[in-house]
């Protein structure tokens, strides 16, 4: 692609940003209308992992498609179609009147979300050269933040004062606004060497994401030893061993394991495993402690995510430079360790904390540390692979954070239901333990007192591993990180 002029470049960079803040503004919001959901729609703790999995599950796992899709139809066109099936697919969940019919509306809205993400981030590859792409990807996650801002407080005023299915029907004239700057700013680019689309892959990472994680939901319901749960995590296992066969001999793979031959790409997409398994964990427990442990408002709980969003949307831009000009490692290990931090300071909230003495420090803490990571994380990513294969390893990086979080979201929801059970004591029956923790999680009814301590005791388990996930990310980062910008502002490419 020839060298644009920056007013060129500020637009794409616009257009990249409008599209992305569909996931942002949606994914930040449900999180805090979560409770209301679940009580609208009957939903259970296992139903409303699954609203957050079901998304989670086909965008981590068709993201790589998307990637390898624009490289070879063009970015800009898959770009649109992810925003145009992102926009449809909110409407039907604003529309849903089952949790099941909401479930599928989420997997559609991953697919959608699975072809924009890595497009908007290839755009952005392809269009700023090496030495811009650090600030770049800053202030594109920095005006994320700032989109996301809106989220959790117009999540939580939904829930509170309105109708939470207006959380899905905003995205429709933002996915308009984007289309219009998109056709208007952006020019078409492609791998002209591209070739084929990993379908095969692409099915047995879903089957495999999707059995594994139905193994993990279930457990704490049908116990470990169930044959469902037995064949869902053993059937779970083998298909994604088989997709990692498959790649291995596919001609034309979604996830090139060669890749991973590169030092810095294998590093920084363990650090990005390891930093989004920790906030993805974080924020999907986190507001469920606010509204029942604390007894905030939905709209409440929305407010303790400004400190984050209002780190990342002032800061982000500075730090994506910042590593321009010195090398990626200083923030790929000192943002990954503040952020463990801020998840340590907010396993040490006490239950009747306030807003200060609560959520305001840990969310603080945790915003530079992603802060100074975000940006860095992806230019060091897209950097470590050849030109023409910046699709791909957007598409890989994207699969390994949405991964993460449906990881994290499964894993620690064990974790949590185990510690919760273990809390209220033996004399309570394990059936009546998990309906208590669904009536935490939905916010049905006067709690009792041990079922509140039961559930503070388990979120400080969950913030706490989450906070080691994070530090050792930094020990990854600090390991493998490139140090200093080559003097040629080309990175060793795979």
């Amino acid at each position: 692609m020839a060298e644009l002029s920056k007013s060129r470049k500020r637009w794409i960079l616009v257009a990249t940003v409008l599209g992305s803040s569909l996931t942002f503004i949606d994914g930040s919001a449900l999180g805090v209308a979560l409770p209301s959901i679940q009580r609208d729609l009957g939903a259970g703790p296992a139903a409303a992992q699954w609203i957050s999995n079901a998304y989670l599950l086909t965008l981590g796992a068709l993201v790589l498609i998307g990637g390898a899709a624009g490289d070879r139809f063009g970015r800009r066109r898959v770009f649109l179609i992810g925003v145009g099936v992102f926009a449809l697919s909110s409407i039907a969940c604003g529309l849903a009147p089952t949790a099941q019919l909401l479930i599928a509306g989420r997997a559609a809205q991953g697919i959608g979300a699975a072809l924009l993400t890595p497009g908007a981030l290839a755009l952005i590859g392809a269009t700023f050269p090496e030495k811009e792409r650090g600030a770049a990807f800053g202030a594109w996650a920095g005006a994320g933040a700032l989109f996301g801002m809106v989220g959790p407080l117009v999540g939580g005023w939904l829930a509170d004062h309105a109708d939470w299915r207006f959380i899905f029907w905003i995205n429709v004239p933002l996915a308009l606004l984007t289309v219009v700057v998109a056709l208007r700013a952006v020019p078409e680019s492609r791998d002209e060497s591209a070739r084929g689309l990993d379908w095969p892959g692409a099915v047995l990472a879903i089957g495999g994401l999707g059995a594994l994680i139905w193994g993990l939901t279930a457990a704490p319901d049908l116990g470990w030893i169930h044959p469902g749960v037995i064949a869902g995590l053993a059937g779970g296992g083998v298909l994604l061993a088989g997709f990692l066969w498959a790649e291995a001999k596919e001609a034309h793979p979604m996830m090139p394991l060669g890749l991973f031959g590169s030092r810095v790409f294998s590093g920084i997409n363990l650090l990005t495993l390891l930093l989004y398994f920790a906030l993805s964990g974080a924020m999907f427990f986190l507001p469920f402690e606010l509204i029942r442990v604390h007894g905030w408002s939905a709209t409440g709980a929305g407010s303790a995510m400004l400190p984050f969003a209002a780190v990342m949307g002032l800061f982000s831009g500075a730090a994506g430079k910042l590593a321009d000009r010195f090398g990626a490692k200083l923030s790929l290990s000192v943002g990954p360790m503040l952020a463990g931090a801020g998840l340590i300071l907010l396993a040490l909230m006490p239950p009747d904390a306030g807003y200060v003495a609560g959520p305001l420090a840990g969310m603080t803490v945790i915003a530079i540390g992603m802060t100074l990571a975000v940006g860095p994380l992806t230019a060091a990513v897209m950097g470590a692979v050849k030109e023409g294969h910046t699709g791909v390893a957007s598409g890989v990086n994207n699969a390994v954070a949405r991964i993460a979080g449906l990881l994290a979201i499964a894993l620690l929801g064990v974790l949590l239901s185990a510690v919760f059970v273990s809390s209220l004591g033996a004399g309570v029956d394990a059936v009546d333990a998990r309906a208590q923790l669904g009536a935490v999680m939905a916010g049905e009814g006067d709690l009792s007192a041990g079922a509140v301590a039961a559930f503070h005791r388990a979120f400080q388990a969950v913030m706490v591993v989450c906070a080691a996930c994070a530090i050792f990310g930094g020990v990854v980062g600090l390991l493998t990180a490139p140090a200093r910008p080559p003097k040629d502002g080309v990175q060793k490419a795979v």
